[in-house]
C-alpha cells in the first residue's frame, strides 16, 4: 500500500497492517510491519519530464511495496527553473527540498535535471544538491541517486569527476552483476536490461579508489549500479531503470526535432538495442535525407517510433526487480533501527 501524501495534508497516521505475505527475494521485514516507511522523491527533472518521472518512480515503489505500507512524499529544488504552468501543477503536491530538514523520511530517491552549465558544481541548484547529499547521509537509511544525481553525489562526496564521452551513451543495454550483492543478484533474477541516456560517464577505477562498490556493469558503456555506505547506504543508478518503454523514443524524437530546427548541429544516433532492424533501416533513410537537406525534411514525416518486441517486458522486469530489492533493504534497515531503539529503551 502506498500513501501519496499531498503537501499540507494532515499526516494520515499509521497505515493498516499489510497483508501477510512472504517478501520475494529473501525477505524484507515486511511481514507484520506496522508503520509506513516514508520515502521522499526529490524530482528535479525538467517540466516536460516532471509528470512522467513522478509516475514512473511512484508506480515502481507501489509495485515494490507488495502490500507493505509506504508513504511517498514529493519534493523538488526551488532553484530548478520552472514555468508557471509547472509551478501551478506542483503547488499543493510538492514541497521545497529544503523542508526535508524538518520532514523526517526513511529513504530518498533523487533525480538530476538537464544540465545547463559546463560543470555540475556550477549549476544554479548546486548548493541545494550539496546540502541534500549531506542531509541524506545523516538522516536516511538509504538514498537512491539517479543518473545525473549520481554524478553530483560522487563529485560532492569524493570529488570524483565525470568524464565526457566521445558520443552519447544512448540505448538499452544488458547489465551484468559484478558481485554477489542482493540488490542485483537473487534467485529468480531476470536478465537485467537498463536504459542509459548520458553524455558523461564515471570511471570504475575512480569509484573503487574512493570506496564505492561496483555492483553491475553494461559492457562498453561501463558502470551501471554502484553503492557506498556513508552513514546511509547510498545506491547509484548510472542509467534509468525507471524509464518506461517509450522514454528513449521520446528523447530521440525530441533530439531529431532539435536538429531539424537548428538547435543542435549533429543528427542524433539511434538508441542501441531499442528498435528492430526494419525500424532502424527506415530511420537511417530519414536521417540520410535530413542530413542532405534538413530544410527539405518535415518533422511530421518522422517514422513511427515503436520499440522492438520484448523490450518493454525486459526493462519492466528489471526495474521491478531492482526497486523491490532496494525497498526490501529499506524495510530491513528501518525494522532493524526500530528494534535497536526498542532494546535501548528497555535497557534504560
Amino acid at each position: 500500500m502506498v500513501i501519496a501524501q499531498t503537501k499540507g495534508r494532515p499526516d494520515p497516521g499509521p497505515a493498516a497492517p499489510p497483508r501477510r505475505r512472504a517478501a520475494r527475494g529473501g525477505g524484507a521485514g515486511g511481514r507484520g510491519f506496522g508503520r509506513p516507511v516514508t520515502i521522499g522523491l526529490v524530482n528535479n527533472m525538467p517540466d516536460t519530464a516532471l509528470t512522467a518521472t513522478e509516475r514512473q518512480f511512484s508506480g515502481l515503489i507501489a509495485e515494490a511495496a507488495a502490500g507493505r505500507p509506504v508513504r511517498l512524499l514529493l519534493f523538488s529544488f526551488a532553484s530548478v527553473a520552472r514555468s508557471e504552468p509547472a509551478r501551478a501543477r506542483m503547488a499543493g503536491q510538492y514541497r521545497d527540498a529544503a523542508e526535508l530538514a524538518a520532514t523526517p523520511v526513511d529513504a530518498l530517491i533523487v533525480t538530476g535535471t538537464e544540465p545547463r552549465a559546463p560543470r555540475l558544481d556550477q549549476e544554479p541548484y548546486w548548493p541545494d544538491m550539496a546540502r541534500l547529499i549531506d542531509h541524506a547521509a545523516r538522516h536516511t537509511v538509504s538514498t537512491l541517486w539517479s543518473c545525473l544525481a549520481a554524478h553530483a553525489a560522487v563529485l560532492h562526496l569524493d570529488r570524483v569527476e565525470r568524464r565526457p564521452l566521445a558520443d552519447k551513451c544512448f540505448g538499452v543495454f544488458g547489465s551484468e552483476p559484478a558481485v554477489a550483492d542482493p540488490l542485483v543478484t537473487r534467485p529468480g533474477a531476470p536478465p537485467l536490461a537498463v536504459a542509459h541516456s548520458r553524455w558523461n560517464g564515471l570511471d570504475a577505477a575512480d569509484l573503487t579508489a574512493c570506496g564505492y562498490r561496483i555492483l553491475s556493469t553494461v559492457g562498453e558503456a561501463g558502470v551501471d549500479v554502484f553503492a557506498k555506505r556513508v552513514g546511509s547506504e547510498f545506491v547509484f543508478f548510472h542509467g534509468h531503470p525507471e524509464y518506461d518503454a517509450g522514454a528513449l523514443a521520446g528523447e530521440y524524437r525530441r533530439d531529431v526535432g532539435r536538429y531539424l530546427t537548428g538547435e543542435r548541429d549533429r543528427y542524433p544516433n539511434l538508441p542501441e538495442g531499442y528498435f528492430d532492424a526494419n525500424t532502424n533501416a527506415v530511420l537511417d533513410d530519414y536521417r540520410a535525407r535530413a542530413e542532405h537537406d534538413r530544410g527539405a525534411v518535415a518533422f511530421a514525416d518522422l517514422p513511427r517510433l515503436v520499440p522492438r518486441s520484448g523490450l518493454a517486458e525486459a526493462t519492466r522486469a528489471t526495474a521491478a526487480f531492482l526497486f523491490r530489492n532496494w525497498l526490501d533493504g529499506v524495510f530491513l534497515a528501518v525494522g532493524g533501527n526500530a528494534a535497536r531503539a526498542g532494546a535501548a529503551a528497555v535497557a534504560r
